[in-house]
């Protein structure tokens, strides 16, 4: 390879060919005269004819220089030109290429890829073998092998990131193991890094410099990406953490909560200070919200540590509470349910009243204080209740042990018991008890209460005693010290039936006044929603998964079920990615960052080694280009030939004077006649969308992308058929053509022109219908639009109400997203104009352009916030809907003459 600063040359050899042109211009000076026509007159004049000598005519000066051009073209392609092509592969043995595809790789991952696809150009051009490994863990993962070029591209395209975190010296393990660089020329290591800190990066970058020169491709450290951690519940509030690797500057990033239908239930700030690697956010949802919540997610979330499933652990279930005492206000501790409150409100939202009040309502639990007597309608719908999958907690007291002492066959009768009981209480360590007050023996492991930490201080005085039976054992949840059951419980239907045989108050013991009480009733609580947090309970299998990228969807053919026991101390890997787990009645998720290191910046890399970043020149292959010209000279080289020969009526000064011409009308009348004509006929081919050109190249390539996004999602979707969005100049273009125009705001940007106001205005006049998007959610630059109102014909505004015709124009909607959410939208006030009642304006802030965009690939651009792909899929039928009410018109607010057209159509 050869090269000349910024040009290289991949066949170099082949410029040898340029010392031939000296040749080829003497070859091309001689051309073959025409030849002369005579005819045969009588043979008197033919003897009178006198022998000329012929000499060869020379080739004209601009056909021999355009052979001669063609020729160099042909010659320079052949050596293959590359610009800014990379040449920094060191030694002569294979590239090693180690990539870092965890989680934390996700968020540039395209860069990635880049580098993969020039580094592997430059082994195929210098026809190295390649090494590949990822550091990444897998459930199966094979040797590293010596590949070549186009094997080892075919390999890097099928990578992915994980969705855990990486194992860098398993992989330098398996590269010294396979043996592939054994006896090899000392080659060069690349190492696409993440830029963590995740073991020991020194040791790992020394164990690979032993391979060759080793050079690191890694980010910066303020681009590395944030840590979202499962939230805290602090009463009716979520205490979400947020961790950075790098405390350089001031940050802020935004929790966002979705709900269980993908739609954004909150956005809260999460504010870095400066020399600060940890922000919290506090999120207070209402409680039927935070039942609904699904995920949390941090704006713009590309990575797995972005996302936070949640389950039943985080969710406020609303509990009711039923005293049989009278209200207790002047002394609150002697109340039946102040110690149960206090105990569940950290966790729940507490609902007093009856039993018949509370079942009115939804209910995932339903406490009764030693209720006494129950009416019996009430009693049955509770009983009803619990079949369905209610838990009931009932707690024994003096109205329980009277009735059970005074009639134990009705007590024994009553539904409202899991289990039988003797006659009257038991009393320990009163003035004519032998007994002292009773100790909690261990839980079983069967029971729900298991590895719970029982205080040693906790004693029981009083409860009321079940009836032997042989079925007793099985529904006992809890024991005193003496084995006599102190919890009981039975399955109803779908749901359960608990008794506490004391008090939920310190009247009978101090259980009470204990930690273990608050554990209880939380273990109680998540029984009402199939959470049971048992250990020993049956295996729970994925579900669906989470990508690197953070997206939920089936889980791979490798995830193994977690035994119940083990999950609380489950980490996130190969064979347990994160997600949900469990079946339709228990339901756990799999977090990535439970139990994650802190994110920090890579340490120092071994001396020796190269550091780079992602952003490098990326070079540019001449030779297409070359051929191509050398194609287009090779044409008009033949059309002089043929003018040459007489082949074609055209002197050839003439044809030189007409190349010239149409060179200069091409190059410098760029918006001559023909370009206008051809305009025009793009323009009206078909229906088109086009987007007002501010001069800004990216807002400008952004709407363009917006729109030819658009463009595909209804030719997919309607029967419309869109041609490539254009650009408009409103200066000087003519945007009647156009039924819809794009117009971004910009701030700052000069107003139009008086000249093109009056196009504008007339554009608006005739039937035309602008969308003015302001691109900025907070509303900053709405000056903008205001700007533009003072020189165009703007009518009066009003934002979309529920019945305006783009809510059903093809899909049914509500709301109107783009790349923002939330913001609202204003159409002409309905009845100003005559135009079919479509408004002419629609205008917003909410970035629609952005939410279209799609690449080449029609893979989307930039990511929406805060309801991810289900928000750009609102904002796609905002799209559809959009255009089907320019094309339309307003037809689907026709009401009135519906039932003459169903008249006719049934005659």
């Amino acid at each position: 390879m050869l090269a000349l600063g910024p040009l290289s040359f991949m066949v170099p050899w082949a410029l040898a060919g340029l010392a031939l042109l000296p040749v080829i211009w003497w070859l091309l000076r001689l051309t073959p005269p025409v030849p002369l026509r005579l005819r045969f007159p009588p043979i008197r004049i033919l003897m009178r004819l006198k022998p000329r000598e012929e000499s060869a005519a020379q080739s004209p000066l601009w056909l021999l220089l355009l052979r001669l051009l063609l020729a160099a073209l042909i010659i320079l392609g052949a050596s293959h030109p590359l610009m800014n092509a990379r040449t920094d592969l060191k030694g002569e043995g294979p590239l090693v290429l180690v990539v870092d595809d965890g989680w934390a790789a996700a968020p540039r991952w395209d860069r990635r890829t880049q580098a993969m696809d020039g580094l592997l150009d430059q082994a195929e051009r210098l026809g190295r073998p390649v090494i590949v490994e990822t550091t990444a863990a897998t459930a199966q993962r094979s040797l590293p092998a010596r590949l070549s070029a186009a094997d080892a591209r075919k390999k890097a395209t099928t990578l992915q990131p994980k969705p855990w975190p990486t194992d860098r010296r398993a992989a330098l393990a398996r590269i010294v193991d396979s043996g592939a660089l054994t006896g090899a020329l000392q080659g060069h290591v690349v190492w696409l890094a993440d830029g963590l800190e995740e073991g020991d990066t020194a040791g790992f970058g020394a164990g690979l410099a032993r391979f060759g020169t080793l050079s690191v491709i890694v980010d910066p450290a303020q681009r590395l990406p944030m840590v979202l951690r499962p939230p805290e519940s602090d009463r009716d509030a979520l205490k979400i953490a947020v961790e950075r690797p790098s405390g350089e500057g001031e940050a802020v990033t935004h929790v966002i909560a979705v709900g269980v239908d993908g739609r954004p239930l909150a956005r809260q700030e999460a504010r870095f200070a400066a020399g600060a690697t940890r922000a919290e956010a506090r999120l207070v949802l209402p409680p039927e919200q935070r039942n609904r919540l699904a995920r949390l997610e941090l704006d713009g979330a590309a990575t797995a540590a972005h996302v936070v499933l949640v389950d039943e652990r985080w969710r406020r279930r609303p509990v009711g509470l039923v005293s049989g005492g009278g209200a207790a206000a002047d002394q609150p501790l002697l109340s039946d349910l102040y110690y149960i409150e206090r105990a569940l409100e950290p966790f729940t939202e507490i609902r007093r009243g009856t039993v018949g009040d509370l079942l009115k309502r939804e209910i995932a639990v339903m406490t009764l204080a030693d209720p006494g007597r129950i009416p019996d309608a009430e009693k049955r719908s509770l009983l009803e209740w619990i079949e369905r999958g209610g838990v009931a907690v009932r707690f024994a007291g003096p109205r329980l042990a009277q009735e059970s002492a005074e009639t134990p066959s009705a007590a024994n009768a009553d539904s409202l018991l899991p289990v039988k009981l003797r006659g009257g209480d038991r009393v320990m360590g009163g003035t004519m008890s032998w007994n002292r007050p009773a100790e909690l023996a261990p839980f079983a492991e069967e029971s729900p209460f298991h590895g719970l930490a029982i205080p040693g201080d906790v004693r029981v005085s009083r409860q009321v005693l079940a009836q032997p039976s042989l079925d007793l054992a099985e529904r006992t949840w809890a024991r005193l010290g003496d084995g006599t059951p102190l919890v009981t419980a039975e399955r109803r239907g779908r749901g359960w039936l608990i008794l506490v045989h004391t008090t939920g108050n310190a009247q009978w013991s101090n259980l009470a006044l204990s930690g273990l009480f608050v554990g209880m009733m939380q273990r109680v609580v998540a029984l009402s929603q199939g959470v049971v947090a048992t250990p020993g309970g049956p295996p729970m299998a994925a579900i669906e998964t989470m990508n690197g990228f953070g997206r939920l969807g089936p889980p791979p053919a490798n995830a193994l079920a977690i035994p119940g026991e083990a999950f609380a101390k489950t980490r996130a890997g190969p064979e347990h990615p994160p997600g949900i787990y469990g079946d339709k009645s228990l339901r756990r998720a799999l977090n990535l960052t439970d139990g994650l290191a802190a994110p920090r910046p890579m340490a120092a890399l071994p001396a020796g080694a190269a550091r780079e970043g992602y952003a490098g020149s990326r070079e540019t292959d001449l030779r297409p280009w070359l051929l191509g010209l050398a194609f287009l000279l090779l044409l008009a080289d033949l059309l002089a030939s043929l003018v040459l020969r007489g082949l074609v009526a055209l002197k050839p000064r003439a044809a030189a004077i007409l190349a010239a011409a149409a060179l200069v009308s091409g190059t410098v009348g760029a918006r001559a006649q023909g370009t206008e004509d051809g305009f025009a006929a793009k323009a009206a081919g078909e229906p088109i969308l086009a987007y007002v050109v501010t001069g800004n190249g990216e807002i400008d390539t952004v709407s363009r992308a917006g729109l030819a996004g658009l463009s595909v999602i209804v030719r997919r979707r309607t029967a419309a058929e869109l041609g490539e969005p254009m650009g408009v100049d409103i200066e000087r273009d003519e945007l009647a053509f156009f039924p819809l125009l794009y117009w971004p705001l910009v701030q700052g940007a000069p107003p139009p022109s008086p000249a093109a106001a009056a196009r504008v205005n007339a554009y608006l006049r005739n039937g035309g219908v602008i969308l003015f998007d302001t691109r900025d959610e907070s509303g900053a630059q709405v000056l903008a639009l205001r700007e533009i109102a003072r020189r165009l014909e703007i009518p009066p505004l009003v934002p979309v109400d529920a019945n305006h015709v783009l809510t059903r124009a093809f899909y049914l909607l509500q709301e109107f997203p783009g790349r923002y959410a939330g913001g609202p939208v204003w159409v002409e006030r309905a009845g100003e104009r005559v135009n079919d009642g479509v408004s002419p304006i629609v205008a917003g802030g909410n970035d629609w352009a952005g939410a279209w965009a799609m690449d080449a690939n029609q893979r989307p651009v930039f990511p929406v916030v805060p309801g991810g792909e289900r928000q750009r899929e609102f904002a796609y039928r905002f799209g559809i809907n959009l255009v089907m009410y320019t094309l339309t018109g307003n037809y689907k607010s026709d009401q009135v003459h519906i039932p003459s057209i169903m008249q006719r159509l049934g005659r």
